[in-house]
């Protein structure tokens, strides 16, 4: 689970009940417009400090565990934004700071701290995060003679991640810089298999980048309309403190367009490429529904996804997606890579219409397994 995803799981969660702990402050649960179960004004009122739960729902972490996320939102209220005399109205997201604890069923357990928020005069928005993390997580390799075979780790990590971009004018463009810190023990029992080398046990991985990206999507959590265009590169290496040296480019496209009144289309293409010495558990991996996550690696990989909503009532709608990837060390050897594809269907309730907030579950099917899902908003969350 990405920071990202948590900080967002994080404000919906304090959103939703903190206002239920305001005192002499009634807040109904009903929509004003059709009178259906709504939260959009414990949203808006929220207010104070609350501890989030949360489901980890993800195969490769044993498929089931809990996160608890103590936070703290600040709203933040719009801005009048000028350069050179046009003035436009311009929303600003809240801040957010808070911790997560997590634990799940193959006994992987975290601890973190993280802080999103936005200095409004420089039009700057940031992100930092730490944490440690005990993760048992497998990797899988195909041999000649063997064929597939699952090899099991432990990882003690400590995470740092910060992130800072800068709005681009009045455009819905923004650019920035990324700095990732990991320290990480690796925890093998037996001989080491022939793609880990010993440097890869116990090591230092400290990375600097650029962020550029394109976001006029009509709302982050579960879009109608619009796109969200990003790209990153960074370089590992000792000038930095690390201990590996590699380049890594990120970079991925959600889309979403209206098909007709009740249905809402939308593509999603993802990649991500290592050029160097990248230890073997930073190698891209197929990220999509219904597999299990570093279950495909490759020093690249390049995927797509479909997915369709329809709103077949005023508060409910069904969800059916499907996408296939491929992931593999060169890109001569694409065409003769495995195609590894999934699919699913899931159903959405409008939880706050105000926010245009949707969440529900997701049912996928991969090559190998069944895996379900708990979403809120979108799931192509990066």
């Amino acid at each position: 689970m990405t920071l990202k995803r948590l900080l967002l799981i994080a404000w919906i969660f304090f959103s939703l009940f903190s206002a239920a702990a305001q005192k002499g402050k009634p807040i109904s649960t009903r929509d004003s417009l059709d009178g259906a179960f709504d939260l959009s004004d414990y949203v808006i009122d929220a207010n104070g400090f609350i501890p989030v739960p949360y489901i980890i729902t993800e195969p490769a972490l044993g498929g089931f565990g809990g996160v608890i996320a103590p936070v703290f939102i600040k709203r933040r209220p719009p801005y009048i934004d000028s350069v050179k005399g046009e003035r436009v109205v311009t929303p600003v997201a809240p801040d957010i700071s808070g911790g997560v604890a997590a634990y799940t069923l193959n006994n992987t357990w975290l601890a973190a701290a993280f802080r999103r928020g936005t200095l409004v005069k420089s039009r700057i928005k940031y992100t930092i995060g730490g944490a440690y993390a005990n993760v048992n997580m497998s990797f899988f390799r195909t041999f000649p003679e063997v064929g597939e075979k699952e090899f099991k780790f432990n990882f003690r990590t400590i995470p740092v991640i910060l992130q800072t971009t800068k709005r681009l004018g009045l455009s819905h463009w923004y650019a920035g810089m990324k700095y990732l810190f990991l320290k990480t023990q690796v925890n093998y029992e037996g001989t080491l298999p022939s793609f880990v080398s010993q440097k890869e046990m116990n090591g230092i991985n400290s990375q600097l980048g650029a962020v550029i990206e394109l976001d006029n999507r009509d709302n982050i959590f579960t879009p109608d309309r619009g796109m969200k265009l990003h790209f990153d590169g960074s370089r590992s290496d000792n000038i930095f403190g690390s201990d590996f040296e590699f380049w890594r480019l990120n970079y991925y496209m959600y889309w979403y367009k209206p098909i007709s009144d009740k249905l809402i289309g939308g593509l999603r293409i993802d990649g991500q490429q290592v050029f160097g010495d990248a230890p073997f558990y930073l190698l891209p991996y197929i990220d999509m529904r219904g597999i299990p996550a570093l279950r495909y690696q490759g020093n690249a990989d390049i995927l797509t996804e479909l997915e369709t909503r329809w709103d077949f009532v005023e508060r409910w709608s069904v969800v059916i997606f499907g996408g296939t990837g491929k992931a593999f060390n060169e890109w001569r050897d694409f065409g003769s890579s495995k195609w590894v594809t999934s699919y699913g269907a899931g159903f959405r309730y409008l939880l706050a219409r105000k926010f245009k907030l949707r969440a529900g579950i997701d049912l996928a099917r991969g090559p190998d397994t069944w895996a379900y899902y708990i979403v809120f908003g979108t799931h192509w969350l990066k």
